[in-house]
This record gives C-alpha cells, sequence and structure tokens, in this order.
C-alpha cells in the first residue's frame, strides 16, 4: 500500500491549509471481508455550544460496547479554514483495521475567536471524550492518541501541556511547538500573490458570525485569502492569538509546546520536510531538542527536500515514514 499525505489547494496557489491523504490498496479478486473490512459507524455529537455555536466531533466507532482505544484527529488549517470532515485516510484505515474508535474534533476558528478560545475548545473537547466518551461510544480513554497536521500539529502538541489527564502519545504532521517565534510575525515571500487588506478582511468576522469549519469552499477560499494576508505581512501570529509577543514577551508561553515541556509531556513522533515554507522545519528541532533535554520519548522524521505536506518528498521515504507513524500509534494504544 503506498500511503502519502498531499497538500490540497483552496485558492489556486496556496497549497497548505486543507490536508488531504490518498492511498492506493492493491487487493486481489480473491480477498473475503474480515471484521476488520467493516466500516465503522459514525456519528456526530456537540462537544460544547457556546451562545448559539454548536461546536462538534465526528467519531467512527466499531459496532459492540467492547471498549477500545482512541485516536483523535485535529484538523489543520492555519487556526482559520479547515474542518472535522477532513480526515486523513491512512489513519481512518488504521482505526477500521485495528478496531479502534476515532474522532475528529472541530474548534472554533480565528480571527472571530482567538487562541485562549481554541484552547478552551481544545481542553473542552477532551473534558467530553472522558466524561461522555466511555458510554456513548465505548471509549477506553486510559489509551488516546492525539494526531494532527500543520495547525492541528501545533494543537497536538499543545494538548501535551494543558489536556488533562495527558493523552498515551501524540503523532504530530509538519506541526510547530511555537505560536510567537519570529517565523510567525515575519513577513513571508512564499504565499502567493499579494492580497490587499480590503479584500483579505472581507473574508472574515461576517456579522459577527463564529465558524467551527469551513465545509463551504468558498468560505474557504475566502479566509485562505485572510491568511496569505497575513503571513504575507507578518501579522498571522498577531491575528490568531490577539497577543503582541514584541509587545508582552511571555505571555504567549502557555500557548507554546516548546516552552511548556516537562519530564511528564506525552511520547510524541514528528513527521516534517527540510523545505517547509509554511511550517519551518525548524520548529520540529526545536521541539526534539527540548524533548531531550527533558528525557521525553520522541522521534522526528526527516524528510529531505520536502515541502509543506510533503509535497516534493521522495514517495518512497514518505511512505515509509507515514507507515511509521501508524505503527507507532499501534504501539502506543497497545500499552496498558
Amino acid at each position: 500500500m503506498n500511503l502519502r499525505f498531499e497538500s490540497s489547494c483552496v485558492c489556486g496557489v496556496w497549497l497548505s491549509l486543507c490536508l488531504l491523504l490518498t492511498s492506493v490498496t492493491i487487493a486481489s479478486d480473491n480477498d473475503t471481508k474480515t471484521v476488520s473490512d467493516k466500516p465503522l459507524i459514525k456519528t456526530t455529537h456537540v462537544y460544547k455550544t457556546v451562545w448559539d455555536v454548536k461546536v462538534e466531533a465526528d467519531v467512527y466507532r466499531p459496532e459492540g460496547a467492547e471498549a477500545r482505544p482512541v485516536v483523535v484527529w485535529i484538523h489543520g488549517g492555519a487556526l482559520i479554514v479547515g474542518s472535522r470532515s477532513q480526515v486523513p485516510k491512512q489513519i481512518l484505515e488504521l482505526c477500521t483495521r485495528e478496531r479502534f474508535v476515532f474522532v475528529s474534533l472541530d474548534y472554533r476558528l480565528a480571527p472571530e475567536v482567538k487562541l485562549p478560545e481554541i484552547a478552551e475548545d481544545l481542553k473542552d473537547a477532551f473534558r467530553w471524550l472522558h466524561e461522555q466518551g466511555p458510554k456513548l461510544f465505548g471509549a477506553d480513554t486510559r489509551r488516546i492518541v492525539v494526531t494532527g497536521g500543520s495547525a492541528g500539529g501545533f494543537l497536538t502538541m499543545l494538548s501535551g501541556a494543558i489536556v488533562t489527564p495527558k493523552p498515551t502519545a501524540l503523532v504530530s504532521y509538519w506541526g510547530y511547538g511555537d505560536i510567537d517565534g519570529e517565523w510567525t510575525r515575519s513577513k513571508s515571500t512564499h504565499h502567493g500573490v499579494p492580497v490587499p487588506r480590503d479584500e483579505a478582511l472581507a473574508g472574515v468576522n461576517k456579522n459577527g458570525k463564529v465558524l467551527t469549519n469551513t465545509d463551504d469552499p468558498a468560505e474557504g477560499k475566502a479566509r485562505g485569502g485572510y491568511y496569505r494576508h497575513l503571513r504575507q505581512t507578518g501579522g498571522w501570529s498577531l491575528g490568531v492569538t490577539g497577543i503582541d509577543a514584541e509587545k508582552e514577551p511571555g505571555k504567549l508561553d502557555r500557548f507554546c509546546p516548546v516552552k511548556q515541556i516537562t519530564r511528564d509531556f506525552p511520547p510524541i513522533l514528528m513527521i516534517h520536510g527540510t523545505k517547509d515554507t509554511d511550517v519551518p522545519y525548524f520548529c520540529s528541532t526545536d521541539m526534539a531538542r527540548e524533548l531531550t533535554k527533558h528525557g521525553v520519548r520522541h522521534e522526528l522524521l526527516t524528510l529531505e527536500g520536502a515541502e509543506h505536506g510533503l509535497r516534493d518528498g521522495d514517495p518512497k521515504k514518505v511512505a515509509e515514514d507515514n507507515a511509521r507513524a501508524v505503527e507507532f500509534i499501534k504501539e502506543q494504544l497497545a500499552q496498558k
């Protein structure tokens, strides 16, 4: 099976918001269905309501009442776009094969809310999972692996710092451990044709409506333009956090996983390309250095020459590293 993460474009030239996973499976005509081939049962749940905003999670579970380990997916999209519907096929196939419960989360999106509120959504999602998951869908909440890509990789790392009880392990695909680094405030030349300020602002804050997903392609495209404008002007960190890291140094530390690592931080596997122009590769090496300092088990799988989403990476190496990530999840969930 050849597995590969790829980025899809929401606005023509921008290839780094919505994550899709494609796969090719070669099977014999004589293959017969087994229990592991049976599709998981999908249900949608509201895990919190803020005023009139319902924040939801999709749960995919096997039949039966047996308690089963959980894999959580947190979508990417710069904290501005994305949806729980953007499910990585590779991980869903793993959960189908191994009969794990799979949970894909939405969260409120910036800039209508800021990172402190998004972090509260993250904590509330796991509180709901622990309190309601066992009886609603047979979740064995003693064994939870959190996974996510890009901004979802950031939130995956953040879960290791702010969620209680801590997840069993984490898998971050091209994520970042800081939200206040110089790269988050620098003007980027890698984010396409300049987007005028008026055009960018027209795509967000529509009638004060708070979004939890961008399943509407037009909405996603408009908000993608807003993100590109922020990166082009160096305003991304301020735009999604509401905190000026230069004027208020240290105020974002609690939202930066790289600054919150302790010896009990969960084991983590990270995958990153060395030529990533959206989330710099050093974001993962910085995490690895701090994890080493605190004696935390970790793996960093490096894709030489690969862009964001492992685009342009050697297909064989991409497949190998994605397979290793799947194996890591299985290893962690097998532990009692």
